[in-house]
């Protein structure tokens, strides 16, 4: 699908569908803020993103701990960036194709949780149960907070509440 440009505002131009994967490799934003092209997804893009920050996590999971923590750090502050400028380019608030906040969401519900196959499907399962279903606050703070870091929040948050009950599961020996 072409990104067709609607209207100039000021130093930017907002865009009437989804861009292509094409404009995504014209725009290093976009092409982070959509999970390199993960969002480009007709169905379930969240989901899609989620599935491609699960594999790049195989690879994050081999950093010592300590720097594991500051490139997810790092990634949620570029995030609130990214994802605030990727929907001011598309004129609205958290579009379904900015995925970039499903990479972090997932990645800080994986930080702890034992690096196999069985954590890894337990993690994203919750994380997309809590990102899909918004239980308070992930909803409240979808629903009121705005920009980037609205965005990056709800999941953010989701991604704390999964990573609280697989550790409540490793606590109990079920995972």
């Amino acid at each position: 699908m072409a990104c067709l440009p609607r209207r100039q505002k000021k130093d930017l131009t907002i865009l009437t569908v989804n861009p292509s994967f094409l404009d995504l490799l014209k725009s290093p934003i976009m092409l982070l803020a959509f999970g390199f092209g993960g969002g480009l997804s007709r169905v379930a893009p969240g989901t899609v993103g989620t599935l491609i920050a699960a594999v790049l996590w195989l690879f994050l999971v081999q950093l010592p701990s300590l720097l594991y923590l500051v490139v997810v750090l790092l990634c949620a502050l570029l995030g609130v960036y990214i994802c605030g400028e990727a929907a001011k380019r598309l004129d609205e608030h958290d579009h379904g194709g900015i995925v970039w906040d499903e990479f972090v969401g997932l990645w800080i519900a994986l930080a702890t949780i034992p690096a196999d196959w069985s954590g890894l499907l337990v993690g994203v399962v919750l994380f997309r149960f809590f990102d899909i279903a918004k239980p308070w606050p992930i909803k409240w703070v979808d629903e009121n907070i705005q920009g980037g870091f609205g965005i990056m929040m709800d999941d953010v948050i989701a991604g704390l509440a999964t990573l609280g009950c697989t550790q409540m599961m490793v606590f109990f020996g079920w995972l």
